[in-house]
């Protein structure tokens, strides 16, 4: 007893710096007996052999290495010794892939995932249980199951056979599959069904022409209610002397009445597009105005090329003089009308803006009265636009 208090200060120090790793040995699992208290692979008996305040491995155990710097982990092998486990990794989330289905957002495959979203959209289109509801790109029919419960029939048209294929897996085998048909390939090619309202949320890429599509459709169809690009859904709705009022803006609003329902942000898709949403109601005018459609836009379309400018600037353009010219001499042609030797179609063009007040007008102030009137002058004179 006397030999053992007779030791060094040095032994003294590494026997307090290995009861930490003797006791933290009891704590240590089954399988790694011998660790110290901290986790580390150090047996009791290398602990004998560490410095002051250190156990065998290098950690700092011991009552004078928990007060001194951090722990300074021990490499071996690749890991680290002493050191905090490294957080399992989380696979990522692929936002573009669900139920099995790889959606292609380059062809405008944005999913419709919000409920409450879905049962507004169904709500404010006032549908009747007699009715027949067209729906442009179903996916994977969450929108479509709803409208199943609600009408007498649903007419989907998709062009991607994979989420054809999840569409009827969806209603296979209940009572709503009888009230389904799936017309397979691009609506912008094909002729429309009969329907009396149309709700969808459209491929982004092809809201235009399908507007007008839907609005040159007889018969009439009582509504559509439509998820549109909120860019695109503000030009639709925009007036005369705003920012956004275009030519889509004022050919929509001669066919139809157009209404903005709601905002819709991006994180109620999957996946989530770009930009955000906003869902339209659009009613086409029944009886419609009696106007040669395609004179009209053949007359827009012009006004619109450079909204800012002057009518009397705009019509100056020699593409635009070039084509007046031959459809004037057709229609001299057709009704025997003698055309003088020293006719000028820019003089005849300026003389009919005169005469109706519009030289001087800008496109995006007019509306659609004035334009009507404008069309009408130019009629009377024979210079036709199509």
């Amino acid at each position: 007893m006397y030999h053992f208090l007779a030791l060094p200060c040095q032994s003294w120090g590494r026997w307090f710096a290995a009861l930490p790793g003797l006791l933290g040995a009891l704590w240590a699992p089954p399988r790694r007996w011998g660790r110290c208290g901290r986790g580390c692979s150090a047996g009791a008996l290398g602990a004998l052999w560490a410095p002051p305040g250190r156990c065998g491995c290098g950690c700092s155990a011991g009552p004078l290495g928990a007060l001194g710097a951090p722990p300074r982990p021990w490499r071996d092998g690749g890991h680290v010794r002493g050191a905090a486990m490294p957080k399992a990794r989380v696979a990522p989330r692929r936002e573009g892939r669900a139920a099995g289905v790889l959606f292609n957002t380059s062809a405008g495959q944005h999913i419709l995932k919000n409920p409450l979203i879905v049962n507004s959209i169904i709500e404010k289109a006032a549908l009747r249980r007699t009715d027949v509801v067209l729906e442009v790109g179903p996916g994977t029919g969450n929108l479509t199951v709803k409208l199943l419960e609600k009408v007498k029939k649903v007419i989907a048209c998709e062009i991607d056979p994979r989420l054809v294929g999840e569409l009827q897996k969806r209603v296979q085998g209940t009572c709503l599959a009888n009230k389904l048909e799936i017309k397979v390939g691009d609506v912008l090619k094909t002729d429309l069904p009969f329907f009396d309202a149309c709700v969808a949320n459209l491929p982004y890429q092809i809201s235009s022409p399908f507007v007008f599509k839907l609005l040159l459709h007889r018969p009439f169809f009582r509504c559509a209610i439509l998820m549109f690009q909120r860019e695109f859904a503000l030009r639709l709705v925009a007036k005369p002397g705003t920012k956004l009022y275009c030519r889509l803006s004022i050919n929509t609003q001669l066919l139809a009445r157009v209404d903005h329902l709601m905002k819709v942000g991006k994180n109620n898709f999957r996946p989530p597009p770009k930009v955000e949403s906003s869902v339209v109601r659009i009613e086409p005018k029944n009886p419609p105005p009696p106007i040669n459609f395609k004179e009209w836009d053949g007359l827009v379309r012009i006004a619109f090329v450079r909204k800012n400018k002057t009518l009397s600037a705009a019509f100056k353009s020699s593409a635009v003089e070039q084509l007046l010219d031959h459809n004037y001499r057709i229609h001299c042609s057709l009704h025997n009308t003698e055309i003088p030797e020293n006719f000028k179609i820019a003089e005849k063009i300026q003389t009919v803006l005169k005469n109706t007040g519009y030289s001087e007008k800008r496109a995006r102030s007019m509306d659609i009265d004035d334009f009507i009137r404008l069309l009408h002058g130019f009629n009377s004179e024979g210079i036709h636009f199509s």
